[in-house]
């Protein structure tokens, strides 16, 4: 009876080791995002696909889980260093993290200095890749987004552009580097800087009208700037051919919430909208997010979710050598080789990805349709075409 008692508590002590062994290992990511402010519509989009490749990780992973941990940094630089922080204090192991490079920057570099990985698709300053920084990484930069423009410019023999952009660094890098770009190809290029606290931008668009008189005004800034700008320029209908701007402009949020002021508009995007996905992982992306949410997939979301995924395997492989705690996230991350749902990802010394180029699309009756680089179009651009 003794014998067969010491072996019955001696096979429950295996079940349960082999239990707790079976038991998926949790991992806190923190995500520092602004919610609220004025990039709440990117950060948002953003979240989502965190939050829906976390979805799908922690059903196909096995091993291993994450908990997302979320702070709102409210669209303040400060407030983005303070959410990293209370992240940290919160027992994340890595940061996915944030929209605008005046955000990213300082967010980053706090993260650096608690040894934690910093990965992002939200900020394209080319200083931010410049500062040595080893736990820093972004799967998305400012020459992807020019490559985009300048291929569309060609394909519409544009002769003639004026460029408003916001003088925060990561849009008047781009408005300077498409300048130059331009100038080299023979365009005329006309460059009107505004303060980021601008709310009348009718006596820079007068300007354009009056003096420039461009085929194309080019917009580089964020959403409240379009929405500026755009307003402006139904007032005062200057005569140009198009109106085109980058990031977080060729979104279905965008003509939800400002239907009047997208038509014809073109921006940076990597996706149609609706779109339709042909790889697995495409579609099973589509299927967790549509479910998740009720609505379409856009651009912002597949980004979100293609730097959490990197981040998340990223994890996994570090905690399946036993590096957790010694750098070994970063490490993984450096050496990510793979394609994605926005092309090739491999990361430099800086922790760039300079495989990255983007597509435009246009906002045509409520879809956005990709019109550049011809060889991927979706549709025909309309052009001229502008929304007035």
């Amino acid at each position: 009876m003794k014998t067969l008692t010491l072996r019955a508590l001696a096979a429950l002590a295996f079940c349960s080791a082999a239990a707790t062994s079976a038991r998926a290992e949790e991992f806190t990511v923190g995500l520092q995002m602004p919610m609220t402010g004025a990039m709440a519509r990117s950060g948002t989009a953003f979240t989502e696909g965190i939050q829906t490749a976390a979805e799908i990780f922690n059903k196909t992973n096995g091993k291993h889980k994450v908990k997302l941990v979320t702070v709102d940094d409210e669209s303040n630089p400060a407030k983005a260093v303070s959410a990293v922080e209370k992240l940290a204090s919160d027992g994340a192991v890595a940061i996915v993290g944030g929209f605008g490079s005046n955000l990213i920057g300082p967010a980053s570099e706090a993260a650096a200095k608690q040894n934690l990985v910093y990965i992002t698709a939200g900020g394209v300053d080319d200083g931010l890749s410049r500062r040595g920084l080893k736990t820093f990484f972004r799967i998305n930069n400012t020459a992807g987004y020019e490559k985009a423009v300048l291929a569309l410019a060609d394909e519409l023999k544009v002769k003639s552009i004026s460029i408003v952009y916001s003088t925060k660094e990561a849009t008047t890098d781009l408005a300077h580097n498409l300048n130059k770009a331009l100038s080299a190809k023979g365009v005329k290029v006309n460059e009107h800087a505004f303060d980021p606290a601008i709310t009348d931008f009718k006596p820079i668009i007068n300007k354009i009208k009056l003096r420039d008189k461009p085929e194309i005004l080019f917009m580089s800034g964020y959403e409240n700037d379009y929405v500026g700008i755009l307003r402006a320029a139904k007032v005062l209908k200057p005569q140009v051919k198009a109106v085109v701007g980058v990031w977080s402009l060729a979104t279905s949020k965008m003509w939800k919430d400002f239907p009047d002021l997208m038509p014809n508009v073109i921006g940076t995007s990597m996706l149609p909208f609706p779109v339709a996905y042909t790889s697995a992982e495409g579609k099973a992306f589509a299927e967790t997010y549509q479910k998740k949410y009720n609505k379409e997939v856009d651009y912002l979301a597949q980004f979100g979710f293609v730097k959490a995924q990197i981040l998340f395997e990223a994890i996994a492989r570090s905690a399946d050598a036993g590096t957790i705690k010694k750098g070994g996230i970063a490490d993984e991350v450096r050496k990510t080789s793979r394609d994605t749902l926005i092309g090739r990802v491999t990361f430099d010394a800086n922790g760039d990805n300079l495989n990255f180029t983007h597509r435009m699309g246009q906002h045509q009756g409520g879809k956005v349709v990709i019109v550049s680089p011809k060889a991927q179009a979706t549709g025909p651009v309309v052009y001229p075409g502008v929304p007035w």
